[in-house]
């Protein structure tokens, strides 16, 4: 058996936990897969070093609008991967190396469960071990959810943690899944060469948008791939390499290479929680306060495994504010969800923030909203932009930004100043016309709806 002061179950944003503040204390880092988490290894960064590649891809494709003349002639696949993952591989094998060389951290690879409430079993290769700490971070991250459909069929797929490691470019890819994993896929695969069927049981795709963008981007998205929308999956067959999958429309898809992109499942059902008594919330998520606190005291959670945010930039802010605590327990900090961004990097790029339109409406509240299209300002003339839109909603009361939402050309940029406005409280009025905006820059997108609001 081997005793510690703090247990940390996950090397993503559980590896930043340690801060200075824990130089002098006996600490263990357990991790059952690859070092690094999901973000390094097959999440954000590999899948947006896919996205630029994609990106370059299109430029060429749509040149001939601005009057150049160029051909798409070959696609490396083998070199596209290799470039991304010659890149991370060696930072995830730098990261666990450091943290075997630290002097006071121990790193023990293997399964981790609870056989108390701060007592920890973990199955490494070499037997079982016995860990004990006064404080333990659960950060164990998602992994993705299958259809019993799917699974149960026997017919070879792919998830996000496989799919960017295939040996070839797949000539025909079906992707099952209308969110944000689907459709940044499905811009990379196609963007490449690949035909792409996408199934989405939804209406629309990406419906956690404001439905004005979903509905645009959904549009959008039926005229660059085969988009299958309202429909439920039968049946799943593989027949001389090819995969077929019967719809509940009577529709049959067929391709050679299957991706699930249906969401992701917090990675809590093998930790034993109840044997700690650990609660856990109905959706499999770790149950946490607003500081991060399990039920148990001195164990605490972070990202995918307990927050409604499966983002990194969520994961990291609840690091640091579990790192704090956990070394400051008489000053707690709680976790600022206030103002969450996310984007989806997919063709064209979305990005959104606070409330959507249908949330304002069922909250009561009052508010007015303006679009600014990108074909509206002098860089979208320049791009020849006719998709692209800015749409705010504010408080006309207050003047304050209620949300903000974005489809085009580097919205995901685009954004921020909308995030900084809402985080502090920046009037819509003061951050149209307190500062100066480049002309003619595309951010002129952005001045122009927080103008289009009229509020003074």
């Amino acid at each position: 058996m081997a005793d510690f002061d703090l247990a940390i179950i996950g090397t993503g944003s559980g590896n930043s936990v340690l801060t200075p503040d824990f130089d002098g204390k006996r600490v263990v880092i357990i991790e059952e897969g690859t070092f690094g988490g999901t973000c390094l290894n097959v999440g954000c960064i590999p899948t947006k070093m896919f996205v630029y590649a994609a990106e370059v891809a299109t430029t060429i494709t749509e040149s001939a609008r601005y009057g150049i003349d160029s051909q798409l002639t070959g696609v490396r696949w083998p070199d596209i991967r290799d470039r991304i993952f010659d890149r991370i591989d060696p930072i995830s094998a730098g990261g666990k190396t450091y943290r075997e060389r630290s002097d006071n951290v121990t790193l023990l690879t293997g399964h981790a469960r609870f056989i108390g409430p701060k007592r920890l079993q973990v199955s490494t290769g070499e037997g079982d071990v016995i860990v004990t700490a006064e404080q333990i971070v659960i950060a164990t991250g998602a992994h993705p959810m299958i259809p019993d459909v799917i699974a149960e069929s026997g017919v070879p797929f792919h998830t996000s943690d496989t799919i960017m490691r295939l040996p070839d470019l797949p000539r025909r890819l079906v992707i099952v899944g209308g969110g944000y994993i689907g459709a940044e896929f499905a811009h990379v695969f196609s963007a490449l060469g690949s035909e792409i069927t996408l199934i989405s049981r939804s209406s629309a795709l990406l419906r956690h948008l404001d439905t004005e963008i979903s509905e645009a981007f959904t549009k959008i998205a039926g005229q660059q791939w085969d988009v299958r929308l309202s429909v439920q999956i039968e049946d799943v067959t593989a027949t001389g390499g090819q995969i077929s999958l019967r719809l509940s429309d009577g529709g049959v898809v067929d391709g050679d290479v299957l991706l699930v992109a249906t969401g992701r499942v917090p990675n809590t059902s093998g930790l034993d929680l109840a044997a700690a008594g650990i609660d856990v919330l109905d959706d499999a998520r770790l149950r946490v306060d607003d500081y991060g606190r399990t039920s148990v005291p001195g164990v605490y959670g972070l990202g995918d495994v307990s927050s409604e945010h499966q983002l990194k930039h969520v994961a990291n802010h609840e690091s640091r504010i579990v790192a704090h605590n956990l070394a400051h327990p008489q000053d707690l900090r709680p976790f600022d969800h206030r103002f969450v961004p996310a984007a989806v990097f997919t063709h064209p790029q979305l990005a959104t923030v606070g409330l959507t339109e249908e949330e304002v409406v069922e909250l009561g509240l009052d508010y007015v909203s303006a679009t600014q299209h990108y074909s509206g300002t002098a860089y979208g003339w320049a791009m020849e932009d006719t998709l692209g839109l800015c749409k705010l909603i504010a408080d006309p009361n207050t003047g304050l930004l209620l949300g903000a939402h974005l489809m085009g050309y580097q919205a995901s940029n685009l954004i921020q100043p909308l995030i900084q406005a809402m985080s502090f409280g920046q009037r819509v009025t003061d951050v149209a016309r307190g500062q100066y905006w480049i002309h003619p820059a595309l951010m002129e997108v952005v001045e122009n709806a927080l103008l289009k609001l009229g509020l003074s």
